[in-house]
């Protein structure tokens, strides 16, 4: 049972509250979506519209939101966490039924007055499950065979039904934020040892089998690999975007062209500059300086979450606060490995700076599980 449960005394109440929010965290956001609106100011050719505008309006409302969710008592989200993933769960399987269709994909489920894509919902709600469980799990018994098979049940669910969609990017992030969390809670090392042997195994068996009767993979799945592996080989076709991406990276140079004055994104070479791409767009106007500007920030907000959750006596907090910073750092880490060609293109957004409506909202909920851990910890 949660610490916290039974210790209702330590819980502040009213005015107290909002004294207690991690502050600097706070800041830390809104300078990286500050970024992200000004990115999105260039990108759009000096206008608010179409992105900068309404980006700043769900920022705003996430604010907002991040708030109202600090102010709930966190045994609260809790004992909320089992029914939000089950919610997440089935608003996947509505997708593939009432789904709507973008760039020929099946993601998001269309409410009106914005398109909700619940896998966004599911990165969270799935590492808020695998908190709660592994806070009502004796910890003796983490990497019992059987109380390891339920939480990758629970993972795999969710990270097939994302596929289908498909959403090669979602999934990895799914599989990657959950085995995190499972492994902050204590599971043993020899399961994920044998996990990343047994992938590494198949990698090599994939290549071994190219050319002969066993060929595990279709002809242009393997040209795919090869054009990730060396982009010059298609640079009009499948390696134009990761191509493109990296002549902005490199024309930056130390300082950037200047605000306004990238030719990758001013030219409309460079693709979806607004969304997965932004990184690249920011390097070529800020230069490597800008660059690691926003990473140093990124670091910062992991660096918080941290910390707060070591102080925090309370162990569903702790391995909450440390699994949404482990899901947010792969969010920037594999953007950013994918625009700079260490990564194939999956199609993952830079958190807080790429353009999207559930990403951000998404986002900010997180973080304000983080502050109700923070708010409501033992003092």
């Amino acid at each position: 049972m949660s610490y916290l449960a039974h210790n209702t005394k330590f819980v502040p109440t009213g005015f107290r509250k909002i004294l207690y929010l991690n502050w600097p965290l706070i800041i830390l956001l809104t300078a990286v979506a500050s970024a992200g609106f000004i990115m999105l100011y260039s990108v759009a050719g000096g206008s608010s519209q179409p992105w900068m505008e309404p980006q700043l309006k769900r920022f705003i409302a996430g604010i907002v939101l991040m708030i109202g969710v600090a102010m709930v008592p966190i045994w609260f989200w809790r004992n909320m966490a089992g029914l939000a993933f089950a919610v997440s769960v089935a608003l996947l399987v509505a997708v593939e039924f009432f789904g709507s269709v973008g760039m020929g994909a099946q993601r998001w489920i269309d409410l009106g007055f914005i398109r909700l894509q619940p896998s966004e919902l599911t990165k969270i709600t799935l590492v808020l499950f695998l908190a709660a469980y592994y806070d009502w799990l004796p910890t003796n018994k983490t990497s019992h065979p059987l109380w390891v098979a339920l939480p990758v049940i629970f993972i795999l669910v969710p990270t097939a039904l994302v596929l289908t969609q498909p959403d090669l990017g979602t999934a990895i992030l799914l599989l990657f934020g959950g085995a995190s969390v499972m492994f902050i809670a204590g599971v043993h090392w020899a399961y994920f040892a044998t996990v990343i042997g047994a992938g590494f195994g198949t990698i090599y068996a994939v290549f071994l089998s190219r050319g002969t009767p066993w060929q595990l993979l279709k002809d242009y799945q393997y040209r795919r690999i090869d054009t990730f592996l060396d982009p010059a080989n298609d640079p009009l076709g499948a390696g134009y975007h990761i191509t493109q991406a990296k002549i902005a990276l490199g024309s930056g140079g130390w300082t950037g062209r200047g605000f306004m004055q990238g030719t990758q994104s001013r030219l409309n070479f460079l693709p979806e500059k607004h969304t997965d791409f932004i990184f690249t767009t920011l390097a070529e106007e800020f230069g490597f300086i800008g660059a690691i500007s926003l990473l140093v920030l990124y670091v910062l907000i992991i660096v918080f979450c941290i910390a707060t959750a070591v102080s925090n006596k309370d162990r569903f907090s702790a391995l909450l606060t440390l699994g949404i910073a482990m899901t947010f750092f792969l969010f920037f880490a594999v953007n950013m490995a994918m625009v700079t060609g260490l990564a194939p293109v999956v199609g993952v957004p830079l958190p807080l700076v790429s353009y999207g409506g559930s990403a951000m909202l998404v986002l900010m909920v997180a973080f304000g599980l983080v502050q109700s851990a923070h708010v409501h910890k033992p003092r």
